[in-house]
């Protein structure tokens, strides 16, 4: 008999009963994230096994009492036995909590914070205790004043073009409320502070305060990454460096040639708007408290894009293609879609599925780790080339990233081989079962299988 559900963030499973510390620390993990379920009693594969009924009042009373005395701030769970025929099973329950962070009495603050990370639980870092903090006052990260900085950091021209953009009647003097309004400054104290995300949009220079709010895009030659081909810092506020990202990845990878019906069309090798969608969620969802860069990588099978943070809500990789929103920087999120670079909510992952569906591309990867998303984009390059070729036959192959049909004078003019050469390769490359002939005479053409 199976639990309903698997392991998540949100719900663990144990076989058997751990220490109380054990469990304490889980409990704390889903108090400082989304809430859960711990169920005691049941195999890592949702397998029902159950827990021994003899005691099981005083083992609930005592678990009651342990999560009671050891949490800081107190956590009050919701403890149960659940039946499944002849077997039961525990399970501890509690919400997401409103006075984050939650953290071992016995270990401190900073030491004794615990967060869940997909089906794990995990120490919580300094950066994600002071964003649970924000969370707690009921504010998003991008809200925090910078007090260092000055409205001197911000440039207005940016923000002016801004408002064209969205079309707002508005008079100058109204341009600092409007920032206020738009929580990209703050009034404290009879003194204008720019917050995070009035920096990060607006801000002349924002890696003086940021200095790790950027992208590293690199090209590698091969699959391995050891020979680098090309590489660009993208700096300035999130639009220059959406632009410049999109800018270099298109500039790098191969453009595919379409001949319908005597007409030629152009098309990047995998969906442009999918790039587009995936780098655009890097940049506005990623957690800019933590250290280190965006990263682009494009490879000869895949172009990866990393970004710092984990999933702000309770989403499973799984899950991506629902149309589930959780938004950790509300001001940076709200801004990119008034100036049009976001168009829907929760559209960026169902995006990127449904265009490569429509080029019969292999499907995207999403890894969620410790502190960072990896996206994984294959390119065509991966399926289109045998395991074992040599340079002739690669070099036919990749003329198909060009167009769909060859013919065999396709092949001597760009080979520079004889008709003789070029009609062996191409028969082999038949016999194998990569190429398909079509016609005959000198009508015949090739198409790739697959």
């Amino acid at each position: 008999m199976k639990y309903s559900g698997y392991e998540s963030v949100s719900l663990e499973f144990k076989e058997k009963i751990p220490n109380k510390n054990q469990i304490v620390k889980t409990i704390i993990g889903f108090c400082n994230r989304f809430g859960g379920k711990l169920v005691l009693g049941v195999r890592d594969d949702g397998e029902v096994l159950g827990v021994p009924e003899t005691g099981i009042e005083a083992l609930i009373d005592s678990l009651h009492e342990s999560i009671f005395k050891s949490c800081t701030p107190t956590i009050l769970p919701s403890i149960y036995l659940q039946r499944f025929e002849e077997k039961i099973v525990l399970v501890i329950e509690v919400s997401s909590g409103v006075n984050k962070p939650y953290f071992l009495t016995t270990e401190g603050l900073s030491h004794g914070a615990y967060i869940r990370l997909g089906s794990v639980t995990i120490s919580a870092t300094p950066e994600v205790i002071d964003e649970l903090k924000w969370q707690a006052k009921g504010f998003s990260a991008d809200e925090t004043p910078v007090y260092g900085a000055s409205l001197a950091d911000v440039d207005e021209k940016q923000f002016l073009e801004f408002l064209q953009v969205r079309r707002l009647a508005y008079r100058i003097e109204d341009q600092k409320n409007l920032m206020t309004h738009y929580k990209l400054t703050i009034d404290e104290h009879g003194r204008i502070y720019p917050t995070m995300a009035g920096l990060l949009l607006f801000g002349h220079e924002p890696q003086r305060y940021f200095p790790e709010a950027f992208v590293i895009c690199s090209h590698f030659k091969g699959k391995s990454g050891r020979e680098v081909m090309a590489t660009r810092d993208c700096s300035g506020n999130l639009f220059q460096q959406t632009e410049e990202s999109l800018s270099f990845i298109l500039s790098r990878i191969n453009r595919i040639f379409d001949i319908k019906k005597a007409k030629r069309e152009e098309r990047f090798e995998i969906p442009q708007i999918a790039i587009r969608e995936i780098v655009i969620n890097a940049i506005v969802h990623r957690d800019y408290r933590l250290p280190g860069p965006v990263k682009i990588a494009i490879y000869d099978d895949r172009i990866e894009i990393f970004s710092p943070g984990n999933f702000p809500g309770p989403l499973q990789v799984d899950q991506l293609e629902m149309g589930i929103t959780y938004i950790r920087n509300t001001i940076i999120c709200k801004i990119f879609r008034e100036a049009g670079y976001v168009e829907k909510l929760g559209s960026g992952f169902l995006t990127l599925f449904d265009t490569y569906r429509q080029y019969h591309l292999p499907r995207p990867h999403v890894v969620e780790n410790a502190g960072f998303i990896k996206c994984i984009l294959p390119r065509p390059q991966a399926q289109s080339k045998p395991e074992k070729t040599d340079s002739q036959h690669d070099k036919i192959l990749r003329l198909f990233y060009m167009t769909d049909q060859l013919k065999t004078q396709d092949v001597i003019k760009q080979l520079a081989v004889s008709r003789q050469t070029a009609s062996r390769i191409l028969s082999a490359l038949v016999e194998k079962g990569i190429l398909k002939r079509v016609g005959s005479g000198p009508s015949t053409y090739y198409i790739k299988i697959g």
